[in-house]
């Protein structure tokens, strides 16, 4: 088990990115957040098998059919203590 702490950005927001996050990771198992900042990109935490983890960033490359996603920062953690469930945040 393993977390990626990940910014995406690009055109993220107001494409319906957060709730097309929130299925993938759903789908996949994972467990832990996502929201929108305030400089216009999205951040997410996601905790789970790191396999799972990277199937659901290479998801997010694709986003909702809106989106253009043109840069995905992530940051490989430990987990500390994980989360119950896939939460949309703000």
């Amino acid at each position: 088990m393993t977390r990626a702490h990940v910014i995406i950005k690009g055109r993220v927001q107001g494409v319906c990115y957060r709730a097309f996050t929130q299925e993938v990771a759903i789908r996949l198992g994972l467990t832990g957040w996502v929201r929108n900042k305030r400089d216009g990109t999205v951040e997410a935490v996601f905790d789970g098998e790191r396999q799972k983890i990277e199937e659901a960033i290479k998801l997010c490359w694709e986003g909702p059919s809106l989106a253009n996603v043109t840069d995905i920062e992530i940051d490989w953690q430990e987990i500390d203590k994980g989360h119950t469930d896939f939460r949309i945040t703000h």
